[in-house]
């Protein structure tokens, strides 16, 4: 699986801490692997984001893409579990 990132995403990865953005990296490299890896949590969302899945980074942080064909997924929004469901 190829990632793709759109630039909400780009914009709030750069505001990420250092480890934050290392734990991110690593987690990329299990969903490029296999992006339904039991670690990942990777399932459907639905209302406002239907269409989209959604993948845990961490106990809090969350990314939600869109799968644009079998072989790329594009990574949208990047944060807390309150933030991306205000």
């Amino acid at each position: 699986m190829r990632i793709v990132f759109h630039k909400n995403f780009e914009k709030r990865y750069q505001k990420l801490a250092e480890v934050m953005k290392l734990k991110i990296k690593e987690r990329n490299i299990l969903f490029e692997q296999d992006p339904y890896h039991p670690i990942l949590n990777n399932h459907s969302l639905t209302s406002q984001y239907t269409g989209y899945r959604i993948i845990n980074i961490t106990g809090d942080i969350r990314i939600i893409y869109k799968l644009l064909d079998n072989e790329v997924a594009l990574f949208s929004e990047i944060g807390s579990h309150s933030l991306l469901y205000k």
